[in-house]
């Protein structure tokens, strides 16, 4: 009995009563009721002829009919039999329950399926504890819903669903109303709505959702700009609702709120559209290396595609930390300094000059290493990269846990090498884990249907830099989101450390960022390589998913301090020279430095702040500005 308890196939790919149990009902069999327990005995003659999702009413007689057999052979009395049959069907939302964490389940999937094979993964009755946290989950699955709509809604509107004639409006309604009757309309709900007439002198559209009217106002549909990625998003406005819609348009809208009036609802609505762009997010304790949220792209459906384990693209200056990390490593300073100056690089295999630049394409001139990061310095990075060695960077990344091949030359230092966004969330993990790497795992135990533990994971846990070299990394990162290109993510309102990333012609778009406990990257991008659009970089089209996510991971947590291991000491500098700054100096900053390699030596009066270079990020400081965005 027990084997074919744990073999049987029990409808929507479960096979077994616990892995049934928990796709029907969310919870484990040793759980369930008496009228839950009867449903399930009645699968196993035909399973999707009396599935409770496909067949409500043929799912109730036949668990009637294993409650009544229940009553005649003694197993349960009269009394509870009747109470039973009374008990309504709830099942566990199915849709909610696959597409909560789709990337993350088949992740488990392949390596159960890999390591043990099928027979053991569908009959066996497993039992898979994983490290997935649900509620994290839940707010990266809406950190990236929200992140991608904004994104796309910046990219223009791409058209309604579909034009249908006059005549057809009551028929397209009336099947909508049966589908709304099956299942109320509920706030933040996207639905279909059919235009049905347009007054430009209030701007505003007029629209029908089955038997209710909807109104939608032009604020709400102002985005909807013909495409144009050589155009910012705020530099073509909708002024009037005529010029987007007409009269027989079937849009996507959202439910912004429900009026109840005499003649019925009234749906206030908002134009939507579903985002072609793609976006990932992968989320790990630091400490353990437990990913606790995984999102692999906007529609499991659509693409199975892992876009956080599988695909491999260019980080760009999200890369840049674990150059500098490796330069502090071989005896730099925040003070050191190098010249930002122009470069010309011959490549000889390919017969070709290489001239790099700086996001801005200006040149600074002396610039403090520190700098070079908080600011994102391309050529700073790049001379960094030369004096340090190619090889010993590379080997150095590896040591961080970057498992892809890298491209051996002084493009690395601009992140130019196709790195999975797991393998970046792991390698920003060690510098906020006090120079540990924790190897990221899904799966903490797995129990047979007998009870015994095929494997149980321990956490593998390697010192693999220095705890103060990594100290010295995450407080640059800190200022990073103090006052560089991840300012947006200071609104977390706790102490946070992070880097963007930004790819030629904007193809790619990443935020890395982590508090003491956990770490978290995002990815966005377009599969087929197209640019996300203008200005849209690192800092405008992923950190907001960044912070959308963490705000929700974080709530109701204690805030958390990162904290300076031994022998790392404090200095007041001039952020131009990186010496000393005079007591009496107003333009100073704190830095941190291995113990004894702090400067000694004081600022003096012809070291002033240069005026060159700084007038753009008097501009970027405005965070309502059109040039919002601090070079990548």
């Amino acid at each position: 009995l027990n084997l074919y308890l744990n073999h049987i196939y029990l409808g929507h790919g479960t096979y077994g009563i616990e892995a049934a149990s928990q796709r029907y009902f969310g919870k484990s069999a040793e759980k369930l009721t008496l009228p839950e327990a009867a449903l399930l005995g009645g699968l196993p003659k035909a399973p999707s002829r009396y599935s409770p999702y496909l067949h409500t009413e043929r799912a109730r007689m036949r668990r009637s009919y294993v409650l009544n057999r229940m009553a005649e052979d003694g197993y349960i009395t009269e009394e509870e039999k009747a109470l039973a049959l009374e008990v309504p069907i709830e099942l566990e939302d199915s849709e909610k329950r696959e597409k909560l964490a789709p990337y993350f389940t088949e992740n488990v999937r392949r390596y159960i399926q890999g390591r043990y094979g099928s027979d053991v993964l569908y009959r066996e009755g497993l039992e898979v504890y994983t490290t997935l946290d649900v509620a994290m989950q839940k707010a990266a699955r809406a950190a990236i819903e929200k992140g991608l709509r904004e994104l796309d809604k910046r990219e223009g509107y791409r058209g309604v669903l579909k034009k249908i004639p006059q005549e057809e409006f009551d028929s397209f309604l009336e099947e909508q109303a049966g589908d709304i009757e099956q299942k109320p309309l509920a706030t933040g709900q996207i639905v279909q709505a059919l235009v049905t007439s347009i007054d430009s002198k209030n701007n505003s559209v007029e629209l029908r959702v089955g038997p209710y009217r909807g109104i939608m106002l032009l604020k709400h549909m102002s985005w909807a700009r013909t495409p144009n990625p050589q155009i910012a998003y705020n530099a073509a406005t909708v002024k009037d609702p005529a010029d987007v819609l007409h009269t027989g348009d079937v849009i996507e809208a959202r439910i912004l709120n429900m009026d109840d009036r005499e003649e019925g609802k009234l749906l206030h609505l908002a134009l939507e559209q579903d985002p072609e762009v793609q976006g990932a997010l992968l989320c790990m304790d630091t400490k353990t290396g437990r990913i606790r949220a995984m999102i692999g792209g906007k529609d499991y459906k659509k693409s199975e595609f892992n876009r956080a384990t599988q695909a491999r693209r260019q980080p760009g200056s999200a890369f840049k930390p674990l150059i500098y990390t490796a330069a502090l490593d071989k005896g730099m300073t925040p003070s050191t300094i190098i010249m930002d100056n122009p470069i010309i690089y011959r490549d000889t295999l390919k017969d070709s000059l290489w001239k790099p630049q700086n996001f801005e394409q200006k040149f600074y001139g002396p610039t403090l290493l520190r700098t070079g990061l908080i600011k994102s310095r391309n050529l700073v990075t790049i001379k960094i990269l030369k004096d340090i060695g190619i090889d010993y960077a590379a080997d150095y990344a590896v040591n961080l846990g970057i498992k892809s091949p890298l491209t051996r030359d002084l493009s690395m230092a601009l992140g130019t090498s196709g790195i999975t966004l797991r393998e970046m969330v792991g390698a920003f993990g060690v510098f906020a884990n006090n120079g540990k790497r924790a190897e990221p795992y899904f799966i903490k135990r797995i129990v047979d249907r007998t009870g015994h533990v095929l494997e149980e994971y321990e956490p593998a846990i390697e010192q693999v830099i220095d705890p103060r070299i990594a100290y010295i990394t995450s407080h640059l990162l800190q200022k990073v989101v103090q006052g560089g290109t991840g300012w947006r993510v200071r609104a977390l309102g706790r102490p946070v450390a992070g880097k963007t990333g930004t790819t030629n012609d904007l193809k790619d778009a990443w935020f890395l960022g982590f508090t003491p406990s956990l770490v978290a990257g995002v990815w966005v991008g377009f599969d087929d390589l197209r640019p996300l659009g203008k200005y849209e970089t690192g800092s405008r089209a992923a950190s907001p998913i960044f912070l959308y996510y963490m705000k929700e991971a974080l709530a109701g947590t204690s805030i958390e301090f990162f904290t300076p291991p031994k022998g790392v000491v404090f200095a007041k500098i001039d952020p131009e020279t990186g010496l000393l700054a005079k007591p009496d100096s107003k333009k100073y900053v704190f830095e941190c430095f291995l113990e004894g390699t702090a400067p000694t030596e004081y600022a003096t009066e012809d070291s002033e702040p240069k005026e060159e270079g700084f007038f753009r990020y008097d501009l970027d400081m405005q965070p309502d500005s059109e040039k919002e965005e601090w070079p990548e």
